[in-house]
């Protein structure tokens, strides 16, 4: 039988140990800003205030979540909404085919600076790109 075996592991994971020791705690020295993530063309901006689930304010008005809506905290990590109850909470979101909102994303402090279009914006433009109002025949 080998009986020097049991020591050298051990040996071996206190020479391990003590050079993970020695290594600088990356998440403790580096003070870095939030992530910006990636969010679809589509998504507006707004302020949310969940009521009662599903019930909640978008923008000051009256407004609902899906059943299986997605809500996407600072971290991007799920949250549920009743979680939210009485905060308001500046987010992008999408809404589906029946005007709900379905997916929100809670912003940062950096994905809050970013300009992106509101609600209150039109998805239509009725007018002329030109600045000429006259028609020549």
């Amino acid at each position: 039988m080998n009986r020097c075996l049991p020591h050298r592991l051990s040996l071996l994971f206190i020479l391990a140990a003590s050079t993970l020791a020695t290594l600088p705690a990356q998440a403790q020295t580096t003070e870095s800003k939030p992530a910006v993530r990636t969010f679809p063309a589509a998504a507006l901006r707004g302020e949310i205030v969940v009521l009662a689930p599903p019930v909640i304010t978008l923008d000051g008005k009256a407004d609902r979540l899906t059943p299986g809506a997605r809500i996407h905290g600072a971290d991007n990590l799920l949250l549920m909404s009743g979680t939210l109850v009485n905060q308001a909470l500046v987010v992008n979101y999408l809404r589906e085919g029946a005007g709900n909102v379905h997916e929100v994303w809670i912003l940062n402090s950096e994905e809050a600076k970013l300009k992106r279009p509101n609600s209150k914006a039109s998805w239509f433009s009725f007018g002329s790109s030109s600045s000429s109002t006259s028609i020549t025949p």
